[in-house]
């Protein structure tokens, strides 16, 4: 790695590069992948190839290339420029546009002869002056915001004669596609149906007829032989994800969620090598790469990493993967060891940057639940430090201890003596069904205790300074950043981002209000009792309020009900709206956002929390 001589600093943001969606060609024998560098103010994503000699090649200049796809042939890949499709000759020449539709074009998926491309498309609705009208449950979307009525639509791209024909009219809201193996055929999951029992459809190419298959909530699907793969639940709901076909449960003895990957969430959909099935599940905070073979299952990469991208030709694998020591590297899987062999290596950009790496501590707090997470501190910190309690979203997502581009403000705290406590509590992801169902209609009061004892223990240990607390999240770790100071003052300063204060409101103006009333919370009556708001005037810790100005999960007027709440009362409070922010912004919005995201967090929790507060940087 080389000397290490600095500390990071948040704007080393702007510096990282990183790989995500694999593409493997069909002989094996190197991978196309889209990778994320920041170019000024902007986040650029172009196409890059690598073979196991690992030397990567830039293939594209587009500025906005994501989802590539090799054709069966493996002479052609499919790929997104600005939301259409594009064509890009694999032995050289211009990348050609082949869609030019209202609607963009979503995730190409080549069928099993080469000759048509299947992908979803918004269709219909109305024009950007005129009246907005809503029908459906699903009326806008975070980083989309107002739907207009376009639902999304299944296509079918001709290459012979480059005809865009479209194959399904609705009711469904139609998810990424998969081809049958004899190309007559399309299956696909309604992604709208998040808060009920919703089965995957199957389209008749010949007679634009469609049929359902499967039970329970379908979250996505794949084509595996002759029948569709289902990733669901058996209801609708908080459940782990299952692996089904037909009417076996795959993974019916592993007590974990298996992983399809999205936003904020690693994993990747299932791939077949012929004799054998891989795919993804959380596993104590990290998603792991797993082999499911003759009935058996065993995983094949697992420990202190994060799979967050797979792709799969014949036997060999290769899959996108975070460590402890690296951000995010592409690197081929032996499919009968699960050894790594890396062919990218852009942690090397820091080589100079020294970091602190996450130490594993598991608490049991006094209802007799063991709590597992992570501890960053200094080797150089001795002595009581100053806290930061750093909550995770979700609730259903979970920290893991790899290397963390997105929250470099840990770095930079730890950097400066303090320790950061990152904490799985229950209704995390990836320590069975029980812990991750155990906060449904309990927010913040079912899961409270699984910060405020571990942060006793540590306080006993003599590794923290009980008078020099802070308390962060985003999302639920923003709610619990506005719940917890209604139950205690031991938190000097707090962050809340990407906030929710009052699940009253939430529930009619989130883009997924419905389901987290629903689903999360169960009785309506608990709505009031459970929302930070109501609880407002027992708050008097110092509140930062970092929120996206465009957020439609957490919307907007979340931070702003909270932040008037605070001041109301006399509170010492700060709001900050980030511009055309969406409730992900924290991990690819503008990246002067990002960075002033970072820096405003340190400055609050430095500021107030008092004491001597030591820069070794």
């Amino acid at each position: 790695m080389g000397e290490t001589t600095r500390a990071h600093v948040p704007d080393d943001l702007r510096l990282v590069r990183s790989p995500s969606d694999p593409a493997l060609s069909p002989d094996g024998s190197r991978v196309v992948y889209v990778l994320h560098e920041v170019d000024g103010d902007a986040n650029t994503r172009s196409l890059w190839s690598v073979g196991r000699e690992g030397v990567p090649r830039r293939l594209t200049r587009g500025g906005d290339d994501t989802s590539p796809r090799f054709s069966p042939d493996g002479r052609t890949i499919a790929f997104l420029r600005g939301g259409q499709l594009w064509l890009l000759p694999v032995d050289g020449g211009e990348p050609e546009a082949v869609t030019d539709l209202a609607g963009g074009a979503g995730v190409p998926v080549w069928s099993p002869d080469g000759g048509r491309i299947a992908f979803a498309a918004l269709v219909g609705g109305t024009g950007p002056d005129e009246p907005i009208v809503a029908s459906g449950l699903v009326h806008k979307m975070d980083g989309a915001g107002r739907l207009r009525g376009a639902q999304p639509r299944l296509h079918v791209l001709d290459l012979a004669d480059r005809s865009v024909r479209r194959v399904t009219d609705g009711p469904q809201y139609a998810g990424v596609p998969a081809w049958s193996p004899d190309g007559t055929r399309l299956a696909f999951a309604d992604w709208s149906a998040i808060d009920r029992a919703t089965p995957a459809h199957v389209v008749d190419l010949a007679t634009s007829d469609v049929t359902t298959v499967g039970d329970g909530a379908v979250r996505a699907v794949v084509w595996l032989d002759e029948e569709p793969l289902l990733i669901s639940t058996p209801t609708a709901g908080i459940h782990n994800n299952r692996l089904v076909r037909g009417s076996v449960d795959l993974t019916a003895g592993l007590d974990r969620n298996v992983m399809p990957g999205g936003g904020g969430y690693p994993g990747a959909l299932p791939q077949s090598t012929g004799s054998a099935l891989l795919f993804c599940a959380r596993d104590n905070g990290c998603t792991h790469l797993y082999e499911h073979r003759d009935g058996a299952i065993r995983k094949l990469v697992g420990g202190d990493q994060v799979v967050s991208g797979l792709s799969v030709a014949g036997d060999t694998a290769v899959v996108v993967v975070s460590t402890v020591d690296h951000f995010g590297e592409v690197a081929f899987v032996d499919t009968a060891t699960g050894e790594l062999d890396f062919v990218t290596s852009y942690v090397e950009d820091f080589a100079d940057v020294r970091f602190a790496k996450p130490q594993a501590r598991s608490f049991t707090v006094s209802d007799g639940v063991e709590v597992h997470g992570w501890l960053l501190r200094s080797p150089a910190t001795t002595g009581p430090s100053p806290l930061l309690v750093d909550v995770h979203g979700g609730p259903h997502n979970a920290w893991s201890p790899v290397r963390d581009a997105e929250h470099l403000y840990h770095q930079v705290l730890v950097e400066r003596g303090w320790s950061v406590l990152l904490l799985n509590p229950r209704a995390s992801d990836g320590y069975g069904e029980e812990f991750l169902r155990a906060a449904i209609g309990g927010w913040g009061t079912a899961d409270e205790n699984d910060f405020l004892e571990p942060v006793d223990a540590l306080v006993a240990e003599g590794l923290v300074d009980p008078d020099r607390l802070a308390l962060t999240g985003y999302s639920y770790g923003g709610y619990m950043s506005c719940w917890l100071p209604t139950r205690t003052g031991r938190f000097r300063a707090v962050v809340a981002g990407g906030v929710v204060s009052d699940l009253v409101s939430m529930g009619g103006t989130s883009d997924v209000g419905t389901m987290i009333a629903a689903i999360e919370i169960g009785d309506p009556g608990l709505l009031g009792e459970l929302s930070p708001i109501t609880h407002a005037h027992k708050v008097s810790s110092p509140t930062l309020v970092l929120h996206g100005a465009a957020d439609e999960r957490c919307p907007v007027g979340q931070a702003e009900q909270w932040y008037h709440a605070l001041l109301g009362n006399g509170v010492k409070t700060e709001l900050v709206l980030y511009p055309d922010g969406d409730h992900l912004f924290i991990l690819d919005g503008t990246p002067s956002h990002r960075v002033d995201y970072n820096r405003r967090l340190v400055d609050w929790v430095v500021a107030h929390t008092g004491g001597p507060d030591e820069d070794r940087s």
